[in-house]
């Protein structure tokens, strides 16, 4: 119920990995025959992942996960644009990842605007527009929201900076197995993935770069073998990268299945939450959003305690990057949620491989936990 956090490593993927894990274990920078051989299946790769973005191939830009995504293209956008201006625009519900970055260049001299949201967790345009300077360079916005599961209009936000020739950063994580992820469409200018967030292997992620009208430069942070365009040095991870490869494929194919079996798995645990719990209150938009997602918050629970009376369940509170951290969720406090409110919510994330009949059952185990 947590797949928010990681999801399974789709038997697929691994059946495209498995290869290049043990016999074709060559590096990609290397000259020889073999070395070359494992190059070109990364770049047969990086095109499948270009057209499921709808990109071209030398856009993409392999990295070790969404995190370092964001700090190549974050940071890496705002240092080499420097001289253009200073001020980046992002909202208070981004995930860490994004808020940590501009904290980061904050302490360097930039000057960041965190936009509010309104109680469902969407972004005011006019807020955006009346937000941006003359010195603004960039606006950093999430597709979907990683504990709310809110779908921002980032198409309509890509429309404003595109006119403004401001860089549009956009975290795409949560999105990746059930919206569409064509680039062009969206107008963003950079674009973050995972591959463990879409049934991929963990420690591979991409960074979408955009290299034309308008072409997006950025200062590398990683420096020594020139690999991925002198933009992120280090020996390639070939079986990640064609594990993710073939997840995105996986996930652009089965998308609209996808969509249709997590909202139905959605309408069923929300359905009985509601039985269960009268008082319960759902966050984040409630219906445009992504389909697996389902936070709930439970007045005078203790979300804490009731998650340690759930042995052999895997839900979460919140965001798993900052599940140790003791305040309550500053997605949910964005959102107006009182700090008590806040801990007594729980975020179910819904996968592909969870069944009704899972569904049942933990309700059946939630409610003789509230019961007792």
């Amino acid at each position: 119920m947590d797949h928010h956090a990681t999801t399974p490593l789709d038997p697929r993927v691994l059946a495209v990995m498995m290869p290049f894990l043990q016999d074709h274990f060559a590096n990609p920078s290397s000259q020889h025959p073999a070395g070359q051989a494992i190059a070109a299946k990364i770049e047969l790769a990086r095109d499948q992942v270009a057209q499921v973005l709808n990109a071209e191939p030398r856009d993409i830009l392999f990295t070790s996960g969404a995190t370092e995504s964001i700090n190549l293209g974050l940071l890496g956008a705002a240092r080499h644009d420097r001289e253009k201006g200073h001020h980046i625009i992002t909202t208070e519900t981004e995930h860490p990842a994004v808020l940590d970055c501009c904290a980061q260049l904050e302490q360097e001299g930039f000057a960041i605007t965190r936009l509010p949201v309104n109680t469902h967790g969407q972004l005011d345009l006019e807020q955006l527009q009346s937000a941006i300077r003359d010195e603004t360079i960039l606006v950093s916005v999430m597709y979907a929201n990683h504990e709310i599961g809110t779908i921002q209009d980032i198409a309509a936000i890509g429309a404003i900076t595109r006119q403004r020739k401001i860089t549009l950063l956009c975290d795409a994580t949560q999105a990746a197995t059930t919206e569409p992820l064509d680039v062009q469409a969206l107008n963003v200018d950079l674009l973050a993935l995972s591959g463990h967030k879409l049934y991929g292997p963990k420690g591979v992620g991409l960074l979408y770069l955009r290299r034309k009208k308008p072409r997006i430069r950025l200062q590398p942070m990683t420096f020594g073998g020139g690999q991925e365009q002198g933009l992120r040095s280090g020996t390639l991870n070939a079986p990640g990268i064609l594990g993710l490869a073939e997840a995105c494929r996986i996930a652009h194919a089965e998308r609209d299945t996808t969509h249709r079996l997590l909202r139905g798995l959605h309408d069923r645990l929300q359905t009985q939450l509601r039985q269960i719990a009268p008082d319960c209150l759902f966050n984040g938009h409630p219906s445009n959003k992504i389909p697996g997602n389902l936070s709930v918050s439970f007045p005078g629970v203790d979300g804490k305690q009731l998650l340690d009376q759930l042995p052999g369940i895997a839900l979460s509170m919140g965001s798993a990057c900052t599940s140790a951290l003791p305040q309550p969720s500053t997605v949910l406090r964005a959102i107006g949620l009182s700090t008590d409110l806040a801990r007594g919510t729980l975020r179910f994330g819904l996968g592909r491989g969870n069944t009704p009949a899972e569904i049942d059952r933990v309700c059946e185990r939630i409610q003789e936990t509230l019961s007792a």
